[in-house]
C-alpha cells in the first residue's frame, strides 16, 4: 500500500499536517557515507517560496533516525524523519463538506469512512514526497555512474515557464507541465521483460508522485504516426549505441545502454482560488466553492527533482535484482 521496491525497498509515512513525515529504507548496502547535509541541495530545489510556489514555509531539516552509524549506513533499515512545523490547520475544515474538485478529498473520505486526516490533503499531500527525495539522495550514490537530470520543459502548455506562471497568477488559476528526465551512463541489460521491465517498475513510481498524469519514454505516442523504417533505432556501435534514441534506451523491457529518457505530465494543482461551483455533500445542494489557504500555482516547478529522485530509486532496486551492485559498498 505505502511501500515500493523488492530489494531497495521504501515504506512512506506521515501528513501534510501531521507531526511528521518521512521514510523508512530497507535494502540500503553498507558502508554508504551519510549526515544530514548530504540531503540539503534537493530537498532545497523542492523548496517553496519561489514564484508560483505556495508560500507555507518548512524548514525541512532531515533527521537520521536508524540505520546509521559512525556517519556510514549499516545495512540496517534507515529510517528519515522531518517535523512539520508551520501549519494552517483551520483553512481545511470546508473539505468534510465541500471536497475540492479535483482532488482525493471526495475519494478519501469514502474509502476510509471520514476518519481521514483531509488537513492540506493529508497522506495523499505532495508534503511526503521529502521521503521520496530523502531516499533518491541515498539511491543515486548506489546507481552510479548513472546520472540522473529531470527539468520542467513546459508550464500552462508554453515553453516559457516564467510567463505561463505569471499569467496563471493573475487570474488566480493553477497551471501543470511537462518534466523530463533522462539517465545517462546507463549499463546493459537491467529490467525484466514484462511486468517488472524498466518502464512499468519507473511508471509505477512515478504515478505515485502526486500531480502525475501521464508518462511516456522516447517517441512516446508519437510513434503510433511513424513507420517502422523510421522509428527503429539503427545499431552504429557493436557497443550497443544507436543513431536515434526514439526506444528511450529500452529494448524488450531491459536496457539497452543508451540514456533513458521519458517525460511526465503534471496536472494543474485542485486547489485554486477561482470560485468553482460543486456540490456541498451534507446539503446535497450545488454551492459556491473559494478555496483558501496556502497553494501551489504551478506544482510543477517543485516536481523534477521528485522525479528525478524517483527514478534513481527505481533504478537502484533494478541494479540490486540485477546483483550489479553489491550489499557492501565499494566493494
Amino acid at each position: 500500500m505505502n511501500t515500493f521496491g523488492r530489494i531497495f525497498k521504501i515504506s512512506i509515512f506521515g501528513e501534510s499536517h501531521g507531526t511528521c513525515a518521512g521514510i523508512v529504507i530497507d535494502g540500503v548496502p553498507a558502508g554508504i557515507p551519510l549526515i544530514s547535509s548530504d540531503f540539503e541541495a534537493d530537498l532545497a530545489r523542492r523548496k517553496s517560496g519561489a514564484k508560483g510556489t505556495t508560500p507555507r514555509i518548512e524548514a525541512d531539516v532531515p533527521k537520521i533516525m536508524s540505520g546509521v552509524f559512525n556517519d556510514l549506513t549499516t545495512g540496517a533499515p534507515i529510517m528519515i524523519l522531518f517535523e512539520n512545523t508551520n501549519t494552517r490547520s483551520h483553512d481545511y475544515s470546508f473539505l468534510k463538506e465541500t471536497p475540492r474538485p479535483g482532488h482525493a478529498d471526495f475519494v478519501a473520505a469514502q474509502k476510509f469512512g471520514g476518519f481521514e486526516d483531509y488537513r492540506g490533503g493529508g497522506h495523499f499531500s505532495g508534503r511526503l514526497t521529502l521521503g521520496i527525495i530523502a531516499a533518491g539522495v541515498i539511491a543515486k550514490r548506489i546507481i552510479a555512474p548513472i546520472i540522473v537530470t529531470s527539468k520542467l520543459i513546459e508550464a500552462g502548455g508554453i515553453a516559457d515557464i516564467e510567463k505561463a506562471v505569471e499569467i496563471a497568477l493573475e487570474k488566480g488559476d493553477s497551471i501543470g507541465g511537462i518534466v523530463e528526465t533522462v539517465a545517462t551512463n546507463m549499463p546493459i541489460g537491467i529490467g525484466e521483460p514484462f511486468f517488472d521491465s524498466v518502464e512499468s517498475v519507473i511508471s509505477h513510481f512515478v504515478f505515485a508522485i502526486p500531480a502525475t498524469k501521464g508518462i511516456e519514454f522516447g517517441s512516446g505516442f508519437a510513434a503510433a504516426k511513424m513507420t517502422g523504417s523510421h522509428h527503429n533505432d539503427k545499431f552504429i556501435s557493436t557497443t550497443g549505441k544507436t543513431g536515434t534514441n526514439y526506444a528511450a534506451g529500452v529494448n524488450g523491457g531491459i536496457s539497452n545502454g543508451n540514456d533513458l529518457v521519458f517525460r511526465v505530465a503534471i496536472k494543474p494543482t485542485s486547489s485554486i482560488h477561482v470560485r468553482q461551483h460543486t456540490m456541498n455533500f451534507k446539503t446535497g445542494e450545488m454551492t459556491d466553492l473559494e478555496v483558501e489557504g496556502r497553494h501551489d500555482t504551478c506544482i510543477a516547478l517543485r516536481i523534477p527533482v521528485v522525479i528525478e529522485n524517483a527514478t534513481s530509486i527505481a533504478l537502484a532496486d533494478l541494479l540490486l535484482q540485477a546483483q550489479k551492485v553489491s550489499r557492501i559498498f565499494g566493494k
